[in-house]
């Protein structure tokens, strides 16, 4: 799947000691990838079904569900200096030794956990925007939606796993949480041992502005397709962490016992992880991308819809729908930054400020959805409101989903 110099688009030519290795080096990046891809999201799925167990209130869920979009909204533009000051295998492996030092920092009581899920987040936005990137110049165009289908399948395989893991763990330690957020120190470590192998691979570093000055291009900031992006983005994972921070309590609250609350979490993860799969691999060959994101934003409406009107029914097998549709839209923005970025540096600059006011705009959903059920005793409106807000997301993301003529 590594693309070679001659299909690689803009890439640079290999070395002859890379020709002669590239079966080795092709291995070695494919693990390194799905190992950094499996740990993406481990930390931020623990805190739903470890909530009812280890008696975090309604403030502790919902400032832990605030933090990761909301660091990794603030912490995105940091990948743009990481890249040109290091590239992007260098700085994926940074990341990833920050990610395993904040993942021990958050067993360390209370504060820890909060502290340890900044720096999480922190290292996870640097990931989110280098990866599409890295994609694009070290896999063949051919490949792009499949590996960008693995890293969303592995994240959600990654999540789902030690979700599912969260609440024996806990309660085998006698309610202790701390061995169980433990468990995403593992994925971790195994992430920045796979990708270490990818910083010794020698690339040009990417040009600085003033080398590029004779191409001026206009500010992403200043152009339909970025904001497009950002609309699709934003709302999508609003409602994603709006679901992982909140699914336990809201089929609690329908009468669903906490060992079920947890399975439903694991089943929205693999859910996640099927459409994060499923949708690049579908997406990435054809040139209009606004179908596939309509049918994101239909399924994950189709799931909130399953929870608000029946929330005493098949509470797993809305989860999964949920999860199909969340994944499928956490996924395709990876397509779309590498199928309407025009090079290496624009797909970053769209990936970044869609992830810069995207991962914002998501943070308010774990907050607004605590409001509105503090408000009316239920979840009635906070699901009806997530609904509605990825509605008015379908018609504001078209734009990111075909090249202009």
């Amino acid at each position: 799947m590594p693309a070679s110099s001659a299909s690689r688009t803009a890439a640079p030519p290999a070395s002859a000691d890379t020709d002669r290795k590239a079966p080795t080096a092709g291995a070695l990046l494919v693990i390194g990838f799905v190992l950094l891809s499996l740990n993406t999201r481990v930390p931020f799925g623990q805190i739903g079904p470890l909530a009812p167990i280890a008696h975090f209130g309604s403030a502790t869920v919902t400032v832990l569900g605030l933090i990761p979009p909301l660091c990794m909204g603030l912490f995105a533009p940091l990948a743009p200096v990481v890249r040109r000051r290091l590239g992007e295998e260098r700085g994926l492996l940074w990341a990833s030794v920050v990610l395993v030092a904040g993942a021990i920092l958050r067993v360390f009581g209370m504060p820890g956990l909060y502290a340890g899920t900044i720096v999480v987040s922190l290292a996870t936005a640097v990931i989110n925007v280098l990866v599409p990137v890295l994609v694009r110049a070290r896999f063949s165009h051919r490949h792009v939606g499949t590996m960008m289908g693995v890293y969303a399948l592995s994240m959600g395989v990654g999540s789902a796993i030690v979700a599912a893991l969260v609440a024996p763990v806990a309660q085998s330690s006698g309610g202790s949480w701390q061995p169980a957020i433990g468990l995403a120190i593992v994925p971790a470590v195994l992430a920045a041992v796979g990708i270490a192998p990818q910083a010794r691979v020698q690339r040009p570093r990417p040009a600085t502005p003033a080398a590029d000055a004779a191409a001026p291009r206009r500010h992403v900031a200043r152009t339909g397709l970025a904001w497009s992006l950002t609309a699709f983005f934003g709302i999508q994972t609003l409602a994603f962490y709006t679901a992982l921070a909140w699914l336990p309590s809201i089929v609690i609250a329908a009468g669903t016992s906490r060992t079920a609350a947890g399975t439903c979490q694991a089943a929205l993860i693999l859910g996640v992880a099927a459409g994060g799969f499923l949708a690049p691999v579908l997406a990435a060959p054809r040139h209009d991308q606004r179908p596939h994101i309509l049918s994101a934003v239909l399924i994950s409406a189709a799931g909130f819809t399953g929870l608000l009107l029946a929330p005493n029914g098949p509470s797993a097998l809305w989860a999964v729908i949920l999860g199909i549709g969340l994944g499928a839209g956490q996924a395709l923005p990876g397509v779309l930054y590498a199928r309407r970025g025009t090079d290496h540096d624009h797909v970053a600059a769209l990936s970044t400020m869609a992830q810069t006011c995207g991962y914002l705009i998501a943070a308010t959903g774990p907050a607004l959805a605590a409001v509105l059920h503090s408000t009316t005793g239920s979840w009635t409106t906070p699901l009806a409101a997530v609904t509605a807000a990825l509605l008015l997301g379908a018609a504001l993301s078209m734009r990111a989903g075909h090249d202009s003529r």
